[in-house]
């Protein structure tokens, strides 16, 4: 059986913690928006870079103009730090404009999480690196 987003609840220890960053990356990796939205809370609170909003609808349609601009996104997410109900990630990912240059985007969330295990806050900073097609990682 595999482990959903929402499958994992607080307090977290390092094997859940480690298995709620496994599951968001592959949720992300789905490039699907609804599927993403539903590992959050209906009312969670979002920065993402300079743009901040609160909810699953907002999530959904930033979802869907992100990865309208940023094709062929792929994504690693790494475990950072955790407590009983916050886990913090690093994370890369890679994709490219539909002028056919690639980035790198490297990053850094904090999560918050309510007791259902719902994401309630997510925090997100980020740098896009241009790389050649050739430097791909991911």
């Amino acid at each position: 059986m595999s482990t959903t987003v929402t499958s994992i609840r607080p307090p977290f220890t390092r094997e859940t913690a480690l298995a709620k960053v496994q599951a968001a990356e592959d949720a992300w990796n789905s490039r699907d928006p609804q599927r993403v939205s539903l590992a959050y809370s209906e009312d969670s609170d979002w920065r993402n870079r300079d743009e901040f909003f609160v909810g699953r609808e907002a999530i959904i349609a930033f979802l869907e103009r992100k990865w309208a601009k940023e094709l062929d996104y792929r994504l690693m997410k790494e475990l950072w730090a955790f407590t009983h109900d916050r886990i913090s990630v690093r994370f890369e990912y890679e994709w490219h404009d539909d002028a056919g240059h690639w980035y790198r985007t490297h990053g850094n969330e904090h999560w918050e999480f309510n007791e259902d295990g719902l994401m309630a806050r997510r925090d997100m900073s980020a740098n896009d690196v241009p790389i050649e097609e050739t430097e791909r990682r991911l």
